[in-house]
């Protein structure tokens, strides 16, 4: 029997049927040693073959179907094996605040790069409006001009008044999308104010290290109304990227890959080589320092082979 993923809690996963039959299931012993170099070689968003064990009362996972797509992070502790975020998504929303907490452009970046590395399209929520002050709006729409530049889609929410739902409503109908981004950024409000019955658990921020507190443990798809679905995730303290080359970064920053087709070398690493195209562009403030540091930052964890076997 074919099922869908829709939730994960440690060794369980809750697979949705065709039916709207609700199933908790086990993975079998032996499917974590096919190969797989994964924390959890089951995701949010796979479909998978289900079987009952002969006293019709476990159910357990015994083929995850081909994927279209997966989104997938390097755990922080650097650890050998990669963490799938969500599979088959067809559109992937980074919420990030400028305040309480604030967002850095290099977990913006890094997000962003793994989206386009796996061929997602991305939309950037700068989400809690109603906190922000005159500088940090400035900031705010610097933020805007930038990654609406290279282009990758930034809508502004104010969760709390309600500001901007309509769009994010518009922007998910008939997909699957996954949300991430830092804890407290307002995720699961955003879950909760789309479709209100939802109820996810909301959590405070903490005045002490003006960081989220985490509030969801496990991924978990919700339907928010026929036909459209979100993967709210744990909120990510950091994003590790996974499996690039270092010839490959500048391919997943839009603005670099397209300005090196310019550049003396084909094999430019965009650094210090002769007639690179990048560098002038950079020194002409076409492409952003900031953007231009995160690349640096990527080729570095690529280079040094810390991410990679």
């Amino acid at each position: 029997m074919e099922g869908l993923v829709i939730k994960n809690a440690g060794n369980i996963f809750l697979v949705k049927t065709p039916a709207g039959n609700l199933h908790e299931c086990m993975v079998k012993g032996n499917f974590r040693i096919k190969g797989l170099r994964t924390t959890n070689p089951v995701a949010i968003g796979d479909r998978v073959l289900i079987e009952k064990t002969s006293d019709n009362q476990t159910y357990f996972i015994t083929e995850v179907l081909e994927r279209s797509n997966c989104i997938v992070r390097k755990p922080t502790n650097l650890s050998k094996q990669l963490h799938i975020l969500a599979a088959n998504v067809d559109l992937a929303l980074l919420m990030v605040s400028i305040t309480q907490p604030q967002t850095h452009t290099i977990f913006i970046d890094r997000f962003l790069a793994t989206a386009e590395a796996y061929r997602i399209p991305c939309c950037l929520l700068f989400n809690k409006t109603d906190l922000y002050d005159s500088e940090d709006y400035e900031y705010l729409d610097a933020l805007i001009r930038l990654y609406e530049s290279i282009p990758y889609p930034c809508l502004k929410l104010s969760i709390f008044k309600g500001e901007g739902l309509e769009e994010v409503s518009q922007l998910i109908r008939g997909k699957i999308s996954l949300l991430a981004g830092n804890s407290g950024v307002g995720k699961s409000s955003l879950v909760n104010r789309l479709n209100p019955a939802i109820r996810a658990k909301v959590g405070l921020i903490s005045d002490y290290h003006n960081k989220g507190k985490h509030t969801t443990s496990y991924s978990e798809m919700f339907e928010i109304e026929d036909n459209t679905y979100i993967i709210d995730t744990p909120g990510i303290k950091g994003f590790n990227t996974v499996d690039m080359h270092v010839t490959e970064v500048g391919h997943f920053f839009p603005e670099i890959f397209r300005t090196s087709a310019s550049c003396y070398y084909s094999n430019c690493t965009h650094r210090h080589e002769p007639g690179c195209a990048v560098l002038k562009a950079i020194e002409e403030h076409r492409i952003s320092q900031s953007r231009y540091q995160s690349y640096l930052s990527i080729l570095e964890d690529s280079g040094e082979g810390k991410y990679r076997e």
